[in-house]
This record gives C-alpha cells, sequence and structure tokens, in this order.
C-alpha cells in the first residue's frame, strides 16, 4: 500500500501524527486535540504511528534500550502540603509508615541493590515542600549524593527534594545531580484545584528555571486520574513543551485510602494510550517515562502504553506503593523490545 492510499485508509486526523514521523518536529496543540477525539481502532493507529515516532526520534538511554530508574523513598510522610493524591500529606489519613530522614548508609544499602540490579539512575527522594534556603538536612542529603558518588561510581544520582532556590540549586548542580525532579502534575492553571493550595505551580515553575539555570536536567511530568479533562492532559503537555525538560514521567492514579481521590473514577484505558502518544508527538526527542500504575492499575495492558511513545519506566517501589521487581522489569523491557 503506497503512502497515499494509506492516508485515505487511516482517520483523518492522523496525517498530523504521520508528519511527525517523517519531519521530527513537534506536533501543534490543535492537532493533539484532534488526536484526542480518536476512539476505536483509530486510537492503535495513534499508538503504533506515536511507536515509530519513538523508535526514530527518541532519545536512546544510555545502554540503547529502555530508560530505566528507581527511587528511594529517604523521608516518608510529615508533609505539610496538601497534595489531594499523596499518602504523605498531613492533611490526608493514609495509613503508611511515617519516618524522618534516613542514614547515609541506608540510602548507600538500597543504591547498591540497584547497580547490582543493572538500574543506571537512582533518585533519592523526600517528602515536604522543599528547600529553599540551605539547611542541616539539607547538608546532609548533599553528603549522601557525594558518597553514592564515591562509592558507585558510573551511577547516575537522582533527587527530588521539592521546591528549591538560587543557592540550594546550585548547591546540587556542584555536586554532580544528573536529574532532578518536579513534576508540574496537571495543567498550571488547574494546580491549586486539582492538586493542592497550599502552594502554587509558580514555586513548581521557578525550580525548573533554577535546575536549567545551572545545568541540571530536569524530569517534570504529570499524573491522570485526579479530576482532570482530556483537555487539560494536552495543556499540561504543552506545558512540559514550553518548560523544555528532559525526561517526562506519566503517571496513573494509583488510589490510596486516606486520601480526598481515593474514590476518583479510573481513567479510561484509551484515554491513557492517546495521552502517552500525544505526549511522544509532542515531544518526539525526549525520554517519556511510565511511572506510577504501571502494573498496579494497569495491569494486562502495561505492555500497550510501552508500545504507544513511552521509552522508560521506574521500577521498584513508588514511594508507599509497591512497584515490581527490578529483575521481572528487565524481561519486560526486553520482551517489549521485540516489537521495536
Amino acid at each position: 500500500m503506497n503512502k497515499e492510499n494509506q492516508m485515505n485508509f487511516l482517520h483523518p486526523a492522523l496525517a498530523a501524527a504521520y508528519r511527525v514521523l517523517e519531519t521530527g518536529e513537534p506536533i501543534g496543540k490543535e492537532d493533539a486535540l484532534l488526536l484526542s477525539r480518536l476512539s476505536g481502532e483509530h486510537v492503535l493507529d495513534l499508538a503504533s504511528l506515536a511507536n515509530k515516532v519513538r523508535n526514530r526520534y527518541g532519545a536512546p538511554a544510555e545502554t540503547g534500550e529502555f530508560h530505566a530508574c528507581s527511587i528511594m523513598n529517604a523521608k516518608s510522610g510529615i508533609c505539610g502540603e496538601n497534595c489531594r493524591f499523596c499518602a504523605q500529606s498531613k492533611h490526608n489519613n493514609a495509613n503508611i509508615e511515617v519516618y524522618d530522614l534516613v542514614s547515609e548508609e541506608s540510602v548507600l544499602i538500597e543504591a547498591r541493590h540497584a547497580v547490582a540490579e543493572g538500574v543506571s539512575h537512582f533518585g533519592i527522594v523526600t517528602s515536604g515542600y522543599g528547600f529553599k534556603k540551605m539547611s542541616g538536612e539539607f547538608r546532609r542529603l548533599l553528603a549522601m549524593i557525594d558518597r553514592l558518588h564515591a562509592e558507585l561510581p558510573g551511577l547516575n544520582v537522582c533527587a527530588s527534594l521539592g521546591v528549591l532556590g538560587e543557592e540550594t540549586a546550585a548547591e546540587l548542580a556542584r555536586h554532580g545531580i544528573a536529574h532532578y525532579n518536579i513534576n508540574i502534575q496537571v495543567a498550571p492553571d488547574r494546580y491549586r484545584e486539582l492538586i493542592s493550595d497550599t502552594h502554587g505551580i509558580g514555586d513548581r515553575i521557578e525550580t525548573i528555571r533554577l535546575l536549567r539555570k545551572n545545568g541540571i536536567s530536569v524530569c517534570c511530568g504529570g499524573i491522570m486520574g485526579v479530576g482532570e479533562t482530556m483537555s487539560d492532559r494536552i495543556d499540561m503537555i504543552f506545558a512540559l513543551q514550553e518548560l523544555d525538560v528532559t525526561v517526562i514521567p506519566l503517571n496513573v492514579l494509583v488510589p490510596i485510602e486516606g486520601t480526598p481521590v481515593a474514590r476518583n473514577e479510573p481513567v479510561c484505558l484509551t484515554d491513557i494510550v492517546k495521552t502517552f502518544a500525544i505526549c511522544r508527538l509532542a515531544h518526539p526527542a525526549k525520554i517519556i517515562k511510565f511511572a506510577a500504575g504501571r502494573e498496579t492499575v494497569m495491569k494486562d495492558f502495561q505492555g500497550l502504553l510501552m508500545l504507544s511513545g513511552a521509552n522508560g519506566f521506574l521500577t521498584g517501589g513508588y514511594l508507599t506503593t509497591r512497584g515490581r521487581d527490578v529483575a521481572e522489569d528487565r524481561r519486560f523491557a526486553q520482551q517489549i523490545a521485540c516489537f521495536n
């Protein structure tokens, strides 16, 4: 079938996806909205085209395969922010383990385990608003980062410590952070409504600006299932395009008892597929990482989502919810690679 006949066979809205495949130029928002209205078998056509774009332009991981990372919850709970989906907020009533910042040795043990499993990116994550200024706790975190660099050379040490200021962002750069995660979560103009009203999206965007100013690669994405619409997800995707982040983690809400979104309706599978695919078409060369909800919520369909434009995943645990064994995920990635 020649190209003209192929286009006649497919839904007209998919012409925009073909242009991305041919040129590597990102899709525009108007075309993204048209693609978001696809249904039925056309969603699988969209997923296939997004996967082709990923294969042609997607930023390769260091191994030439999927970008895989793991994280450690180095400080759990005790957070004064009221993020609606988060089990670690003091405003919510989730039943989780609560503890203060762990020891250097505990972080080193977790990182060694990740390296032994073949993971190249390891992230230290702490609950709380963040570190606008230097503090004793922040200095302890810097010491942890230095220890990992010294004892595990070659490991990409990452962090997610909340909102930063000028000095703390500069210090993280000086201590060699590979990626820093701070998600915008949803469309910026709906952040206070859907995520938190104890802080604003501007705090996060300013942190991204400071990270980029200091040469730190930014890992920034969002979450599906907190009450947003498909149009909101597209607004988030294009906000990320404006921020020019390096890695885009996409999460599917894992409902946790005791949080305000515990009874939210699950997001329709086709909408999740379309979100991944449109994100790839808007970010042809970025790492798009499937994070929370991959195996716990999507279950039998996670393979489909990994073939809808994603080229990375979070493996192991997700802070307060279980994940999947790293070795099992490695086998999963090898099976997915057979389709590419």
